[in-house]
C-alpha cells in the first residue's frame, strides 16, 4: 500500500472515531442540569421555557456552527462577535441611511462577513500569522468599522417583515430564526459526515502535513473555513438584529467566547481534529439551560460566568488527559 493511501486511511479512521467521541459526556451533563433545575425551579421544565431557551441560544448557536468548523480544522476565531456587529451595521447602514433595497443590503452585509473571514484565512495561510493573532486583528478592525459607519450610533428602522422572523411563532412553537439555526445544524452535520471536504477538516486539524501529503489542499480549505465562519457570523448578526430590531456597534461583544465555550464543552479539542456538530448543539443548549436555570433560582450573572469558565477548564483538562493516554 502506498504512503498516500495509508495516510488517507489513517485520516478516515480518525474521522470515524472523532465524529462520535466526546458527545455522550456533554449529553449526560445536559440531562443532569435539566433534572437539577427542574427540581429547583417549578417553571423550568415547561414547553414555554424550552421555547425561550432555543430562542435565546439561536445567535450563539449560529456562531458556534462556524466556530466548530474552525476548531476542527485546528484554528480559532476571535473575530466572530465583532464580525457579527460589523455585518449587521453594514446592512442597517446601507438600508436605513444609504437607501439601498433591503435584500441587496442584506446580501452585501453577509458578503462583508464572509470577506472578513476570507481576510483572516489569508493572513493565516499566506502571511503565516497564528490564527489567534490574525483573528484578534480582525476582531479589532471589524469592531472599529462597525463604529465608523454611524459614529457609534444605533441603526434602527429595519423592515417589520424582517423583524417578525424572530417574533412570529410557526405552529405556536418555533420562530423562523430558530428553525434556520436547526436547519444549519442538520446541514453542517451532513457536510461533516458525508462530504469529502467535511472529512478533510478532521485530517487537517489532526495533522496538516499528513493531510497535505494525502493530497488535501490544506491552505485553500482553511481559507474557505474562515470565510464560511465569517458568513455565519454575518447571518448571526442578522438574527440578532431581528431579535433586537436594531443594530448597534457593540452587538456581539464577548459572543466569541460563548461560541468557543459551546464548542469546547460539546467535546471539541482546541488542538484540532476532534469535534462534532451534535456536540456543539449540546454545548449551546448547556449554556442556554444554565442561563435560564440560574436566572430562575435567583443566581447572579457572574455565577453563570464562573460555572461556564470552570466547565471550559474541565473540558480542556479532560481532553489533554485523554490525549496523553493515547
Amino acid at each position: 500500500m502506498s504512503a498516500q493511501a495509508e495516510n488517507t486511511g489513517q485520516t478516515t479512521s480518525r474521522f470515524k472515531i472523532d465524529l462520535t467521541s466526546g458527545v455522550w459526556g456533554p449529553l449526560i451533563g445536559l440531562l443532569v442540569l435539566i433534572a437539577f433545575f427542574s427540581i429547583r425551579a417549578p417553571h423550568f421544565f415547561t414547553v414555554q421555557n424550552a421555547i425561550i431557551i432555543f430562542d435565546q441560544v439561536t445567535v450563539y448557536g449560529i456562531l458556534a456552527i462556524g466556530m466548530t468548523l474552525v476548531i476542527i480544522s485546528g484554528g480559532i476565531d476571535l473575530s466572530v462577535g465583532s464580525v457579527l456587529a460589523f455585518s449587521a451595521m453594514t446592512t442597517g447602514w446601507l438600508f436605513s441611511i444609504v437607501g439601498l433595497p433591503f435584500m441587496l443590503a442584506l446580501f452585501i452585509g453577509i458578503l462583508a462577513g464572509a470577506a472578513c473571514g476570507l481576510i483572516s484565512g489569508l493572513l493565516i495561510t499566506q502571511a503565516r500569522l497564528p490564527p489567534f493573532i490574525a483573528t484578534l486583528a480582525m476582531m479589532t478592525v471589524a469592531r472599529g468599522l462597525a463604529n465608523k459607519y454611524t459614529d457609534g450610533n444605533v441603526v434602527s428602522g429595519w423592515p417589520d417583515a424582517f423583524n417578525t422572523l424572530n417574533t412570529y411563532r410557526h405552529f405556536g412553537l418555533i420562530t423562523a430564526t430558530t428553525a434556520f439555526f436547526l436547519a444549519l445544524v442538520v446541514l453542517t452535520w451532513a457536510f461533516l459526515k458525508y462530504r469529502p471536504a467535511g472529512r478533510n477538516l478532521y485530517a487537517i486539524g489532526g495533522n496538516p502535513e499528513v493531510a497535505r501529503l494525502a493530497g488535501i489542499s490544506v491552505k485553500l480549505q482553511i481559507v474557505i473555513v474562515y470565510a464560511v465562519a465569517g458568513a455565519l457570523s454575518a447571518v448571526a448578526g442578522m438574527a440578532n438584529a431581528a431579535r433586537l430590531q436594531t443594530s448597534q456597534p457593540y452587538d456581539g461583544l464577548g459572543y466569541e467566547l460563548t461560541a468557543i465555550a459551546a464548542v469546547v464543552i460539546g467535546g471539541a479539542s482546541l488542538s484540532g481534529g476532534v469535534g462534532s456538530i451534535g456536540g456543539t448543539l449540546i454545548g449551546v443548549l448547556i449554556i442556554g439551560v444554565l442561563n435560564s436555570g440560574l436566572s430562575q433560582v435567583g443566581a447572579q450573572t457572574y455565577d453563570k460566568d464562573v460555572i461556564i469558565g470552570i466547565m471550559i477548564a474541565a473540558a480542556v483538562a479532560f481532553d489533554t488527559l485523554i490525549r496523553r493516554r493515547r
